[in-house]
């Protein structure tokens, strides 16, 4: 698909209409806000609520690897079964599950290109019955934490010798806004980690949803001093949006050395004693 870095990746709406009833495939709508998904559905995908399934619910953090495992288990998955992933926001929370079954060595993992968005829009057929799948074995990797991006490794990047990407929109870059309207999760000081580029994660996607060609997307970061030649950190609010930015980098460009700093501004931001920058790129 479009030359990608990783084609096997991603996959179109059309390869999900034709195989969301192949017992080898498990379909997931992964959203902040499960009520689209109770309204309709690609026929038979599970849904995963991303605030209360996909995260540690006293820690903050991603999924302990015995949860995940269960997760994935009572999902009827098991690692041989390719899971493909879509869901609301242009594919945000899909792209954070993708990333975190990274993290737990999963391989058969896929993201629907354009998200509930574009399967709505194609006026494909949706389901509000939901699924009650067997429940399978799964036994998760040791999580691989050289996809992620602690606050020590984003201070020390402060140093040179590592771009910084912040996907969130230019108003939260400039410290304008603290978060977008009516989300909940906000930070003390607004602005950007010193030296950042920003990159909106929105300028990787096409109007419908759908990624931009790997021509377009190489050309768009490298536009803006991102070439692949060194390490790179995505970071946003709380690190959904990062974790698109990730995938984009990752496997349609196939740079090598990206992690998704998932502490990402509500961590940052809050930081006592710690500069940060305001301003426009």
């Amino acid at each position: 698909m479009q030359d990608y870095a990783h084609p096997e990746s991603i996959v179109s709406t059309e390869w999900v209409a034709e195989n969301k009833d192949n017992e080898e495939v498990v379909v997931v709508e992964v959203d902040v806000d499960t009520g689209g998904y109770d309204e309709g559905h690609v026929p038979g995908a599970i849904g995963w609520n991303w605030s209360e399934q996909l995260c540690d619910q006293v820690v903050r953090d991603i999924l302990p690897k015995e949860e995940m495992e269960n997760l994935l288990a009572s999902s009827g998955i098991s690692n041989d079964t390719t899971v493909v992933l879509y869901g609301d926001n242009n594919n945000w929370f899909a792209a954070w599950a993708f990333w975190q079954m990274k993290i737990y060595g999963h391989d058969k993992v896929r993201i629907m290109n354009g998200g509930r968005g574009k399967w709505l829009e194609e006026g494909r057929e949706i389901s509000t019955e939901i699924p009650a799948p067997g429940t399978a074995e799964y036994s998760a990797a040791e999580a691989d934490n050289s996809l992620r991006s602690f606050l020590p490794a984003v201070q020390e990047a402060l140093g040179g010798g590592v771009d910084m990407v912040d996907v969130r929109s230019p108003e939260e870059y400039s410290g304008e806004i603290l978060a977008p309207p009516g989300l909940p999760e906000t930070c003390q000081r607004g602005g950007h980690v010193p030296g950042a580029r920003s990159i909106p994660w929105g300028l990787a996607c096409n109007e419908d949803g759908t990624f931009k060609s790997r021509e377009e997307l190489a050309d768009l970061y490298s536009s803006r001093g991102i070439s692949g030649d060194r390490p790179v950190i995505a970071y946003c609010r709380i690190g959904e949006r990062s974790s698109h930015t990730w995938f984009v980098l990752k496997y349609l460009l196939g740079l090598d050395g990206v992690t998704n700093y998932d502490g990402s501004w509500t961590e940052y931001g809050n930081l006592v004693g710690v500069d940060v920058e305001r301003g426009e790129g």
